[in-house]
C-alpha cells in the first residue's frame, strides 16, 4: 500500500502554530510598559505612572522617572499612556483612552500627570476606586486639572471645575485646581526655593539645586487643609538658570510649587499626597527635581526613614526630552518601544 501523503495534513498544524505564536506576540505588545524593580528599598512596591497631556510631554518624562525608580530604587513601575486605539501608538491628543488603568488595583502609589482627560467610565472607575480607597497620590504639573468630564457623566465630580466636589480631583485630592500662569509661560522660568522652616524635611533632602524651564502656576493662598508648602517658585526674568528674579509683586509672595497634604477616601482611609506644579519632561533634566520626586515617592509609601542623604537619580539610558508645546509629541511610538533592553 502506498504511503499516505501527509503534506496537506501537516499544513494545518503549521498554520495553527503560526496563529498561536502571532497571538502570543500580540498579547505581549501591551499598550503600556512595565519596568521591573531591581534591588533597593522599593523592592516589592508597585507604582503606576499615568501620563496623558497635550503639552508637557508626560509620555516622555514618566517613562524616565519610572526607569529611575525601578533601576536605582527597586520599585516596579507600570507606565500608562494616552493611546490611539486604531494603531496602538502613543497619542497625547487623544483625551479619551488610557488603557491599563486596572493596574491601579495592585498599586502602592499612583503618579499622575494628565491634563483635561475625559475617559470612559470603565477606565475612570479604576481611578475613582483608587481615590475612594484613600491611597497615596503624587500629582505633577497639569494633574491639578487632570480631568475635564462633562456634567451628567458618572465621574463628573473629578472635573477641574466641579461644583459637586468643589474644583474636583485637583482641589480635593491634590490641593489646587487650574487657576492660571503666574509666571509668563515660555518666557519666565522657575527657581525652586526651599520654603521657610522646611530645610530639614526629608522630601527636600539633597534638593538644593532646583531650576526648571516651565513657569510658576498660580495657586490660591493659603492652600487648603493640611497642605504644607515645601518648595516655593521664584519667577525668573528669562529662561536660563542664572537669570535674575522678576522684580515686584510676582515674587512677593512666591507661589508654592511643591507641597504635601493628605486626603480622606470614601471609606475613611487617609492617603498621603505630594503635589508639584513642576514636571514637564524638560523639567526632569534637573537632578534636583528628580531627587525631589524620588524622595516624595519614598514618603508617600511610608519609606521616609530610608530616604538617602542624596538619592541616586542618575538618568537611565538616553534622555533628550522634547520641548513643551502643543502638537510636538513624537508620532508613531508604541509603548513597547520604551521598554528597557
Amino acid at each position: 500500500m502506498a504511503a499516505k501523503d501527509t503534506r496537506f495534513a501537516i499544513r494545518p498544524l503549521v498554520l495553527s502554530a503560526f496563529v498561536v505564536c502571532a497571538a502570543s506576540v500580540a498579547l505581549a505588545a501591551d499598550p503600556w510598559v512595565v519596568y521591573q524593580g531591581h534591588d533597593g528599598p522599593g523592592k516589592g512596591k508597585h507604582i503606576v505612572l499615568v501620563s496623558g497631556d497635550e503639552e508637557y510631554r508626560s509620555e516622555e518624562g514618566l517613562p524616565q522617572l519610572g526607569k529611575i525608580l525601578a533601576v536605582r530604587h527597586g520599585f516596579t513601575c507600570t507606565v500608562l499612556f494616552a493611546v490611539n486605539p486604531a494603531d496602538g501608538t502613543i497619542d497625547p491628543d487623544n483625551c479619551h483612552n488610557i488603557p491599563g488603568l486596572k493596574a491601579l488595583r495592585s498599586a502602592d502609589l499612583m503618579i499622575i500627570a494628565t491634563r483635561f482627560r475625559d475617559l470612559p467610565d470603565r477606565q475612570m472607575r479604576c481611578i475613582a476606586d483608587y481615590v475612594d480607597a484613600g491611597r497615596p497620590v503624587i500629582g505633577m504639573r497639569t494633574a491639578t486639572h487632570a480631568f475635564a468630564i462633562p456634567a451628567g457623566k458618572t465621574y463628573a465630580r473629578f472635573d477641574w471645575r466641579s461644583k459637586q466636589w468643589p474644583d474636583g480631583f485637583g482641589r480635593q485630592v491634590l490641593g489646587e485646581t487650574w487657576i492660571n500662569h503666574h509666571g509668563h509661560h515660555g518666557v519666565e522660568s522657575t527657581r525652586g526655593v526651599i520654603a521657610p522652616g522646611m530645610a530639614g524635611n526629608s522630601i527636600v533632602r539633597g534638593c538644593q539645586d532646583l531650576w526648571v524651564p516651565t513657569d510658576v502656576y498660580a495657586v490660591r493662598l493659603p492652600l487648603p487643609g493640611d497642605c504644607q508648602p515645601l518648595i516655593l517658585g521664584e519667577v525668573l526674568t528669562g529662561m536660563k538658570p542664572g537669570d535674575p528674579p522678576v522684580a515686584g509683586k510676582k515674587n512677593h509672595p512666591m507661589m508654592p510649587i511643591a507641597w504635601t497634604k493628605s486626603y480622606r477616601g470614601a471609606g475613611g482611609h487617609v492617603g498621603r499626597v505630594f503635589t508639584t506644579t513642576m514636571g514637564a519632561a524638560v523639567d526632569l533634566q534637573s537632578d534636583g527635581l528628580r531627587r525631589l520626586l524620588v524622595n516624595a515617592v519614598y514618603w508617600c509609601v511610608g519609606l521616609e526613614s530610608q530616604i538617602p542623604a542624596k538619592a541616586n537619580v542618575d538618568l537611565v539610558g538616553p534622555y533628550q526630552p522634547t520641548w513643551f508645546g502643543s502638537q510636538r509629541f513624537k508620532r508613531g511610538v508604541k509603548p513597547a518601544e520604551l521598554a528597557l533592553p
